[in-house]
């Protein structure tokens, strides 16, 4: 059943067409990517069809009752409100019922005679407007989605929240809503990797609404959507699957539209050499092949798609680049407790953790922003190191896109020492002639983001240090970035939450494991994810069984190797240990549900959840090792 459609919709900026007669729908219920390079039109798109925005032509088409509610990038908050209460004011019907009940009851405590009977009425009404409205548990719901979003005091100010935790309350208030469409404009942005996988798979499998996701984390997009919407210089394209399906089937649209050309060309080609053959042949006869020819020649061929042009220049290296020795790094806390690294040539380090950890305090001691608590950090004698911090603070908001490249180079050179007009150096980054004048700081966050990009590439350098490069750039710009130090011959180390940037670009992972802890793994992001997985699951050591040498002679292969008598002991007490997990799971789980869970404090919701996830990890590492038990015990009976 559609939940909402757009018919012949169009919208434009001054003389700038946005979207050109957009015909789309979105079923009840369905995951809708939407894709489009910067300024391709997603944003305005998610406005009209949240009722923000007015199309210039076309109609919205919504289904009746429905809820509606939008992620901006730039959420506003009720002031004078907490976390928890900004989340909690969302719920409209169930929050005044709620504020009913709590009134009724403060109330009882002092009331006597005839008013008692009124206010366990009045307490009685408001508690079945509650279950109504989906029970006691949403206030639970709303902290656990806090909790899990990484907003760690639900009771601080919404006026004290920095940018990054204003979004993560938004999109916490907009899930508790349950709309029957989400639509969520970059939701992943100030999300640690954590909070983004609990989100992703939030939405795959638990949200019950219709979602359209407008972002760069090109995972979500293929383990979430059903569907992918791409604007594209005004027109909306449909394919059916997430971000693979997609890629696969734009391809193939590229290569019909080029097949069409050609034979739109060749056509052409055959009727003008008849038309110059035949000058006195233009008979009535011949008048339906001339217009023929006259219309094809009128029409325009498929516009090529512009890229973002990309290329580091590496500066010459001496034999060090980068080595961190015991280093500790302490803002109130332990950020980084002894600490060594050292970076060679062509390492490229992504660096993966909670918000907060001190990624970005290890990136700015690198530069030497901040020195070091303890330890040293050596850069070398030829280090140039190029960086870009995540506020994009190097860009002067008052000057133009043009000043700002000029400030810090006039003659910007390619390689071989060949000199490049600034003009022709912004075409490189998407960046018309129109736009050259334009004040940085009125610009979107995509366009800030290329022109931070252009800014860090005018120079040589053989470390480069990104702090979330990857916020607010469009998928094909993150293609380019990732080929670009693909091909670079100096090193990076890269903070980031994008999986997919990882999983291309990476040679090793720096985890940020709490307490001051970093470790370094070797591989890429998934080869991470799987070496975590194979340390969680590993059961505890057990106690070695001393063998008699002559049974160590006769001992089986290993591949049909039994149980001893210490992993016998196991298999027969581990499905009571199962039970007792499965059965602390159930119990946290109704804790949760409980609404007085909140009288015992604040704290409580976030540390049920910390303990209901270490509870699951629990029961799911003891199923696979009853399972590797029963499979090996079967094997050595056959």
């Amino acid at each position: 059943m559609p939940i909402a459609s757009l018919r012949q919709v169009e919208k434009s900026y001054g003389v700038r067409r946005v979207l050109a007669g957009v015909n789309l729908t979105l079923m009840t219920g369905e995951r809708v990517g939407l894709v489009g390079n910067n300024g391709s039109g997603k944003t305005t798109l998610a406005r009209i069809l949240a009722g923000l925005d007015v199309p210039d032509a076309g109609e919205v088409v919504l289904r009746r009752d429905a809820a509606i509610a939008y992620l901006e990038q730039e959420p506003r908050l009720p002031p004078g409100l907490t976390a928890l209460e900004a989340v909690l004011s969302g719920l409209g019907q169930w929050s005044a019922a709620r504020a009913r009940y709590d009134a009724a009851t403060a109330s009882l405590e002092r009331a006597a005679g005839a008013a008692v009977d009124a206010l366990v009425a009045e307490q009685a009404a408001a508690a079945a407007e509650i279950e109504r409205c989906g029970g006691w548990s949403r206030a639970a719901e709303a902290e656990s989605y806090l909790a899990r979003l990484g907003v760690r005091d639900p009771a601080a100010p919404t006026e004290r929240l920095s940018g990054g935790e204003r979004r993560r309350v938004a999109l916490a208030a907009l899930l508790a809503r349950r709309p029957d469409l989400a639509v969520l404009d970059e939701p992943t942005n100030h999300l640690d990797v954590a909070a983004i996988e609990w989100l992703e798979r939030h939405l795959a499998e638990d949200y019950s609404g219709a979602v359209l996701l407008i972002t760069h984390d090109r995972y979500i997009l293929d383990r979430v959507c059903t569907r992918t919407f791409e604007v594209d210089r005004g027109e909306v394209y449909a394919y059916d699957g997430g971000f693979g399906a997609y890629l696969e089937a734009k391809a193939e649209r590229m290569a019909h539209a080029q097949r069409t050309e050609a034979n739109r060309q060749n056509f052409l080609r055959r009727e003008l050499e008849w038309l110059r053959r035949q000058p006195k042949a233009r008979t009535t006869k011949q008048t339906a092949r001339v217009n023929r020819a006259e219309a094809e020649l009128a029409k325009s061929g498929p516009q090529r798609e512009r890229r973002v042009e990309l290329s580091l220049e590496a500066a010459r290296s001496g034999k060090t680049i980068l080595e961190l020795r015991g280093v500790t790094l302490e803002l109130g806390r332990v950020l980084v407790r002894d600490f060594t690294l050292a970076l060679n040539q062509g390492e490229r380090i992504g660096v993966v953790g909670p918000n907060g950890s001190g990624k970005t305090t290890l990136l700015r001691s690198i530069v030497g922003q901040l020195p070091p608590t303890a330890g040293e950090i050596v850069r070398g004698k030829h280090t140039a190191i190029a960086y870009l911090d995540q506020n994009r603070s190097g860009l002067d908001d008052d000057r133009s896109v043009y000043d700002n490249i000029a400030e810090r180079r006039r003659g910007l050179e390619l390689g071989g020492g060949h000199p490049l007009d600034i003009a022709r150096y912004l075409e490189r980054f998407l960046f018309d002639p129109s736009a050259y004048a334009q004040k940085v700081g009125s610009l979107s966050g995509g366009e800030r983001a290329r022109v931070a990009l252009a800014v860090l590439l005018s120079g040589a350098s053989n470390l480069v240090l990104l702090d979330e490069p990857t916020n607010d750039l469009d998928v094909a710009t993150l293609g380019a970035v990732e080929e670009m130090l693909l091909d670079f011959a100096g090193a990076a180390i890269i903070v980031t939450h994008d999986r997919w940037f990882l999983d291309r670009v990476a040679t090793s992972i720096l985890a940020f494991e709490g307490d001051g802890k970093v470790v370094r793994h070797h591989g890429n992001y998934s080869d991470y994810l799987e070496r975590l997985a194979e340390t969680e699951a590993a059961p505890e050591p057990q106690p070695a069984a001393r063998a008699a040498p002559a049974a160590a002679k006769t001992a089986a292969p290993a591949a049909k190797r039994g149980l001893n008598y210490s992993e016998k002991r196991e298999l027969e007490g581990i499905l009571g240990k199962i039970e007792a997990a499965e059965g602390e799971v159930q119990e946290l789980e109704a804790k949760l549900g409980d609404p007085t869970v909140y009288s015992a404090g604040k704290d409580q919701v976030a540390d049920l959840v910390r303990k209901l996830d270490a509870a699951r990890q629990r029961a799911a590492a003891l199923v696979t090792r009853w399972e590797e038990l029963e499979q090996r015990s079967a094997g050595a009976g056959a």
